[in-house]
């Protein structure tokens, strides 16, 4: 990997620039993108990916994906909870926990996806880089 000056000094560019928006009391996050120059993105620009938590998914569709299989799980519970009363059984109460669960889970990674979603459209009409995966140490 060579040593590139000019990407260097407009990483202190951007360093000093967010240090600045930091101390004026703006909510801020330093992230890489996926170029691998540095950006600091307004809280509104940031979404999920990377900026809350260690996420695998990096996109609101790929959040919608994994909340849509947590809804089908959701629904199989309950088909599994009321299956036996059809053969005059009593419910198997142990499929609550997974309906529990997978409802959660739901409810959670929806919350993500349209979190990220708002995000890359704020950052598409503002001409923001995409995020890179990562923590950049302040």
């Amino acid at each position: 990997m060579t040593f590139d000056r000019d990407r260097e000094r407009r990483n202190d560019d951007v360093y000093a620039e967010h240090k600045a928006a930091i101390a004026r009391g703006e909510k801020r996050v330093l992230r890489k993108t996926d170029t691998g120059e540095l950006h600091s993105y307004p809280s509104d620009e940031i979404g999920f990916s990377p900026g809350r938590g260690q996420v695998q998914v990096r996109s609101w569709w790929g959040m919608g994906i994994l909340t849509a299989v947590l809804g089908l799980l959701f629904l199989a519970s309950w088909v599994i909870l009321l299956m036996p009363l059809a053969q005059g059984e009593p419910p198997f109460w142990a499929a609550l926990i997974l309906a529990a669960l997978a409802g959660l889970g739901g409810w959670y990674t929806f919350g993500l996806a349209r979190d990220e979603h708002r995000a890359a459209q704020v950052r598409q009409q503002r001409g923001a880089p995409e995020p890179g995966a990562g923590h950049v140490s302040q």
